[in-house]
């Protein structure tokens, strides 16, 4: 029997990995990749009595590659939080698919496990911009972490993800997977490995530094635009800038574009106090998706720039 781990290359994909992974050790061939590369299952050769694992990808985005591996007999087990579509059931198919606006694969995976490996689900939470997620969680512990902390290293591991290709980011998510693996707890992490928290600490506010320079197309009480230009570190940041500006101004609708060679690349974050409507905007358009809380378009034609902007303002006005 082959086995298979399938997994975002964000913060959330990564930790929810993690803590499997420890609490249940097993060799596997790893697929992920950036943070847009989500059509995972495509890469999976997977055939009778082989066993996948599937997390933090969306169903709806895999499911013709879904339908192959259990016709071909594969045993999966998936977990996720975006928008699914019509949930499959078929035999050989544990699916743990929970889509309100402030659970993550991370907090899913969390009490599948009954609280094993709760620390790295704190750091996923605050990857996937789920404050409040992760301070819940954080009160399940016997000790008292700094969260600060955790909150960075989510932060940055998350923003690692960001990219057009593996090659825009500081690692590989499969290398930074299993670079973070031997530890069960973020400090001892922190502590034993601290060239990888002061890589990712050092591009992470180098590349928030550059944005604070970016364009600024719509400033609005209810809606905020932001266009950064076609760069590795302008990809880089894409994500994480739209996390920081829906948290410090959470009544308002947020989003950031990038340009790209096929036109722009998109990021919206709906208002922290009402996560709600990103997903809708998004799925508006051919190559977008994700969830209620923050969605995203992979290509947005240049000249649709303006219709997207429209959809925005009808969403949250």
């Amino acid at each position: 029997m082959r086995r298979f781990d399938v997994f975002n290359g964000d913060a959330d994909g990564i930790c929810a990995l993690l803590q499997l992974r420890q609490h249940t050790p097993r060799s596997a061939t790893l697929i992920t990749g950036v943070k847009r590369d989500i059509a995972l299952l495509n890469r999976v050769s997977a055939a009778a009595g082989d066993f996948v694992t599937v997390l933090d990808v969306a169903v709806e985005k895999n499911q013709p590659a879904l339908d192959r591996l259990l016709s071909l007999g594969a045993e999966v087990f998936y977990v996720d939080h975006h928008n699914s579509g019509e949930l499959p059931s078929a035999p050989g198919l544990e699916l743990l698919v929970n889509t309100a606006p402030e659970v993550c694969t991370s907090a899913l995976v969390n009490g599948y496990l009954s609280g094993a490996g709760a620390s790295w689900a704190i750091v996923g939470c605050f990857g996937d911009n789920l404050d409040g997620t992760a301070e819940r969680i954080a009160q399940t512990l016997a000790i008292t972490p700094d969260l600060k902390l955790w909150r960075e290293l989510g932060i940055l591991i998350n923003y690692n993800a960001y990219g057009a290709q593996v090659s825009d980011l500081h690692f590989d998510p499969e290398s930074l997977y299993l670079r973070l693996l031997p530890f069960g707890d973020p400090d001892v992490c922190m502590a034993e490995d601290p060239d990888l928290y002061m890589t990712l600490q050092s591009g992470y506010r180098e590349d928030m530094s550059r944005a604070e320079a970016a364009d600024l197309l719509i400033n609005e009480n209810a809606v905020k635009v932001i266009k950064l230009p076609d760069e590795p570190w302008a990809r880089r940041v894409s994500g994480v800038l739209g996390n920081k500006l829906a948290l410090d101004a959470p009544h308002r609708a947020h989003a950031v574009v990038t340009e790209i060679p096929e036109g722009f690349l998109v990021s919206v974050r709906a208002p922290v106090k009402n996560r709600v409507g990103a997903d809708t905007v998004c799925k508006q358009f051919p190559s977008g998706g994700g969830r209620a809380a923050a969605a995203g378009i992979n290509q947005l034609p240049q000249e649709s720039l303006a219709v997207f902007i429209d959809a925005l303002r009808h969403q949250y006005n």
